[in-house]
């Protein structure tokens, strides 16, 4: 397979424009062609995966602009099949309800978590998944929390009751050991997920969220390497000239560990309650991977080394929209969801 380059993307988006889309049947055949789960966007993907690293953050900005060329192509041409056929009346169901029909949208977790994935897909990163239902030794052993750990206490924790081994997982930190269990490395991978604990609810907390961890574990990486990645991914999530800030803390799972700030701002009574008159708000904790986690899965500790970090989608969401209640994503009221119209 060759290595994908810029040549290549022109000539197949010269290609793409020239196919025939004269018919909804042609149109359809190019959509699945380009954008089906066996298409040509996918095939681009997997090839941008083997590129170089010096070379990925170049062929990632015109990757992402061949699909945006590709993209604008085919809703232009789906727009004036669309026109031909409101002028002859080809295309009209006349026994369809009259009336003005309500225009939906995805849920603002699920267009974060997409946007999240993108980013970093964009950098090698693939994505893995695993159960809710989980044993002790995915959740808390197999990742260095010892018997005494407080996260084990019924409080914060949903334990089944017929099973007091089985839970309802507290992170995704729980596939991050699953996957070292079965896979060799290098491991480039993020997990996202629903995730559950016992919390009283608040504007800033619930006892259901969503999550997406990153795990990568290959021979040199160092904190450097942690720090660079978790910057690049709020520049492209938030803008660039986005302000973070690593703060020391601790993790069973990570050594060393911090939690990580993305600075939200003072300028209103909301800003000052959501990040307690700081500016600041913490979206995610990381570190490097503790020694005893990589032994535990079976990986060489003296040979390899890794960086872990987790998040809450919903705390992403609230500082890209600045929202100021995190329980406005749980109450299913139109009023709000009526704002994330349009946006995908």
């Amino acid at each position: 397979m060759s290595e994908l380059n810029q040549a290549e993307l022109d000539r197949l988006l010269e290609e793409a424009k020239s196919a025939d889309v004269s018919s909804p049947d042609a149109l359809e055949v190019f959509r699945i062609a380009h954008f089906g789960r066996q298409g040509l966007l996918k095939d681009l993907n997997e090839r941008f995966r083997a590129v170089p690293g010096p070379q990925k953050r170049e062929m990632g900005q015109a990757l992402n602009a061949f699909k945006q060329d590709l993209q604008a192509h085919f809703d232009q041409s789906k727009a004036g099949l669309t026109a031909a056929e409101d002028a002859t009346g080809s295309g009209r169901d006349y026994t369809r309800p009259s009336g003005e029909v309500p225009i939906g949208s995805h849920h603002p977790i699920r267009i974060v978590r997409r946007e999240i994935l993108s980013i970093f897909d964009r950098m090698g990163f693939t994505v893995a998944d695993g159960p809710e239902i989980e044993d002790d030794w995915h959740v808390f052993s197999g990742l260095n929390f010892p018997e005494e750990h407080p996260a084990r206490d019924m409080q914060d924790t949903f334990f089944i009751q017929r099973d007091p081994d089985l839970l309802l997982r507290t992170h995704t930190s729980s596939v991050q050991v699953r996957e070292m269990e079965k896979r060799e490395p290098p491991l480039r991978i993020v997990m996202p997920g629903r995730v559950f604990r016992n919390e009283a609810i608040s504007a800033r907390a619930h006892c259901i969220f969503h999550q997406i961890e990153g795990l990568y574990i290959d021979r040199d990486v160092s904190f450097a390497d942690l720090k660079q990645t978790l910057l690049v991914f709020a520049e492209q999530l938030f803008g660039s000239g986005t302000r973070i800030r690593l703060r020391p803390s601790y993790f069973p799972f990570t050594e060393p560990s911090a939690e990580m700030d993305v600075y939200w701002g003072l300028e209103t009574e909301v800003d000052k309650r959501i990040t307690k008159g700081t500016g600041w708000l913490e979206i995610m904790g990381c570190g490097m991977v503790d020694p005893a986690v990589l032994e535990a899965s079976g990986i060489d500790p003296n040979e390899y080394t890794g960086f872990a970090f987790g998040m809450g989608i919903e705390r992403i969401a609230m500082l890209k929209w600045q929202i100021g209640d995190l329980r406005a994503f749980f109450e299913n009221d139109v009023r709000f969801l009526e704002q994330f119209n349009g946006l995908s």
